[in-house]
């Protein structure tokens, strides 16, 4: 069985190369026959793609994983990041070390950074959570920048809780949101604030021991 594996694998890849796609150490890179990859795609060795679509000019680097998943055109998907049952707009950078959990909806031009978690949430056009953040069930408007150390807080022991960030919010590092909870568009947490309460639009938020 392991050898049919090699040969089918050596088939689907020599398929995807001869389709424009370029594999760096094919021999290492293994994907599934349910899986569509437009041109000028390249792809690093030890990646793994399983019933997934790849958009025109995409970047996916070494030893990473994507399952039932869509990347639209020119996304650069960065060393050793996850991708599952998720989606990812054009021009959006992920990783490295970053994983999308499922129910994660990605807009264009986003940035996610390492070692960022996303689960069942969306990120609008512009976004950025660059650094060991914890993002689940959310909703993050456009240009919203989330600091360093950033973690929605949306288990309370009994339910998952939905947090919203409205459109060109910043949020300092370290901050947490206590869901349910909403940050009005054009608002400012400064670093290390615990946000427990809805904040309205255009608010400086501090909250400090």
């Amino acid at each position: 069985l392991a050898e049919a594996e090699k040969v089918l694998q050596k088939r689907v890849n020599q398929f995807h190369m001869e389709n424009g796609v370029t594999l760096q150490g094919a021999d290492d890179i293994w994907i599934d026959t349910h899986s569509e990859i437009e041109s000028d795609v390249t792809i690093e060795s030890g990646v793994r793609i399983q019933r997934s679509k790849i958009g025109k000019n995409s970047m996916i680097q070494a030893h990473s994983r994507i399952k039932s998943s869509t990347l639209h055109a020119e996304v650069k998907i960065k060393q050793g990041s996850v991708l599952e049952e998720s989606e990812v707009g054009e021009k959006t950078t992920v990783g490295p070390y970053a994983h999308l959990r499922p129910g994660s909806v990605i807009g264009a031009e986003v940035k996610v950074g390492n070692f960022v978690e996303i689960k069942k949430s969306i990120f609008k056009d512009g976004a950025k959570a660059s650094h060991l953040s914890y993002i689940g069930d959310a909703e993050i408007g456009r240009n919203v920048n989330l600091g360093c150390g950033f973690i929605t807080c949306n288990y309370d022991g009994v339910n998952k809780n939905k947090t919203v960030i409205e459109d060109d919010v910043f949020v300092g590092s370290d901050s947490q949101m206590i869901a349910p909870v909403t940050l009005g568009a054009g608002s400012y947490v400064a670093s290390g604030s615990t946000v427990t309460k809805n904040v309205p639009p255009e608010s400086l938020v501090i909250s400090r021991g």
